[in-house]
């Protein structure tokens, strides 16, 4: 089956033995790749059995593919001497594990193309309709989506070359100096957090929050989404899997006008005067700052990377030297969703590794930070360590902090002192920080009632701070920052 030239059969033939000879290893590697990027309608076939084995956390081997055949009714196209003897074949295929991935590009480029060439041909029908009646936007858009679309795909499936280490650094330093700031990343609004992972939440880099449910993980985001949108004035983007527009508006105007979220909901502070005119006020201040929220559950996960993508290209843009500008991603959570392209046989750990992979190399490929949270298995009630939610291995790997947010024991409430909240937060993982001394945390405080969260002290500083006080010193209540690090 050819199509103008627009296939690389050697290649779909090196990433179907990839699949063969490797399995789940290849093929959360290769994850972009679909059935319409194989041309061959054969070929096409054969990976639909494989995916499918691979699915089922099956061994691949000729029996399985042909039990797969069976299952999703291609046996009869499968079930011949020809295809039995080049399914054979591709075990025996020369192909190193590292190269699949090279091979996977090639046939996703080709299938780009076929695809621009579509978008182009279409664009081309659709400009043949105008009658001049239109707005001039209107005739625009019939082509702007499609082709930003399809060419921002192309950019994103182009190959890198490698570059000298050195090359740029005069200029990479004169900018340092010309732009000093005391953060690498966005500031989160929580100070003593962003300098344990390492000056705030980082472009290109994924950072993971983990909590079990009802712990308040929503809230934090939110307190981190204001705090970037209202005071940095920096595009947020909300991602969110449960709550409701409107329970997100009914937190944030409570946070802003110190007026009951339950007052809010129910509309009860317009008996009151006073209320209504702090939410009046709050309202004003909602209409002003770039929050945009979006509800993603029961999307697949592929939508919700698109959704992302146009989110960029429409709210933030790029500079003059093509880079994105600054924006914050917030994901609330990671977690079983549908997808097109994992099925329901897949353990959990192996979707939450999907995501995680998909989710760091879109932040790697368009430069933005991402704020993740991802739920705590039952061990995270008493642990606080890296093992502890579902796909640990890959998850770590790839986010740039892991920090556990969780309730304090009542040992640690009555340690601590209930004034400085019954919530912690643990930075576990900090690639570009110091973290906290082991058995340290970040004390939290909540006042769920007004949609508010604040950050505390550390409990090294609580108790040193008790300490001082029962040895009769007066304590300096300014906080040292760099003695947190």
């Amino acid at each position: 089956m050819a199509n103008n030239g627009l296939e690389n059969l050697a290649s779909e033939r090196a990433v179907l033995a990839g699949l063969c000879q490797y399995g789940l290893d290849v093929y959360l590697d290769i994850d972009f790749v679909d059935v319409d990027h194989f041309n061959d309608s054969m070929n096409q076939i054969l990976f639909r059995c494989v995916k499918d084995v691979i699915n089922k956390n099956s061994k691949v081997d000729l029996t399985s593919i042909l039990a797969s055949a069976n299952d999703i009714g291609v046996s009869d196209q499968v079930n011949t001497k020809d295809e039995i003897g080049f399914i054979r074949s591709l075990f025996n295929f020369p192909i190193h594990k590292e190269n699949v991935g090279t091979h996977a590009a090639k046939i996703t480029k080709l299938k780009l193309a076929r695809d621009l060439k579509k978008t182009l041909s279409t664009c081309a029908k659709e400009m043949n309709a105008v009658n001049g009646d239109e707005d001039v936007m209107d005739i625009v858009a019939k082509v702007e989506e499609p082709i930003l679309d399809a060419t921002t795909d192309i950019y994103q499936s182009s190959g890198k070359k490698t570059e000298m280490i050195g090359d740029g650094v005069d200029e990479y330093i004169n900018y340092l100096c010309e732009n000093p700031s005391d953060f690498s990343g966005i500031p989160t609004g929580f100070e003593r957090y962003d300098i344990s992972i390492g000056g705030g939440l980082r472009r290109k880099c994924v950072d993971l929050i983990a909590a079990r449910p009802k712990v308040g993980k929503s809230m934090f985001g939110d307190a981190v989404a204001l705090n970037v949108a209202k005071n940095l004035n920096i595009p947020v983007l909300m991602l969110d899997t449960e709550m409701s527009k409107e329970d997100h508006l009914n937190r944030m105007l409570a946070n802003l006008s110190d007026v009951e979220i339950n007052n809010i909901s129910t509309g009860k502070f317009s008996e009151q005067e006073i209320q209504k005119e702090k939410i009046a006020k709050a309202a004003e201040q909602l209409k002003d700052i770039p929050y945009h929220y979006i509800s993603i559950a029961g999307q697949p996960f592929e939508n919700i990377l698109s959704i992302m993508r146009k989110w960029i290209y429409q709210y933030v843009g790029f500079d003059e030297n093509g880079r994105t500008k600054d924006c914050l991603i917030v994901y609330d959570y990671l977690k079983l969703m549908g997808s097109e392209s994992i099925s329901n046989a897949m353990q959990e750990y192996q979707v939450l590794g999907f995501q995680i992979t998909k989710l760091h190399n879109f932040c790697v490929k368009y430069d933005v930070p991402c704020l993740s949270f991802v739920q705590l298995n039952r061990d995270g009630i008493t642990r606080e360590s890296t093992d502890v939610v579902s796909g640990s291995d890959r998850l770590i790997w790839l986010c740039t902090s892991f920090s556990i947010f969780k309730l304090k024991s009542e040992e640690e409430i009555a340690e601590d002192n209930i004034e400085n909240g019954n919530r912690k937060l643990v930075p576990v993982v900090a690639r570009h920080g110091s973290g906290l001394d082991d058995g340290d945390y970040i004390s939290v405080k909540m006042f769920g009632s007004l949609g508010k969260i604040e950050e505390g002290r550390t409990r090294n500083e609580i108790h040193a701070g008790n300490q001082l006080n029962q040895e009769g010193f007066e304590i300096d209540e300014d906080i040292d920052t760099e003695s947190i690090a």
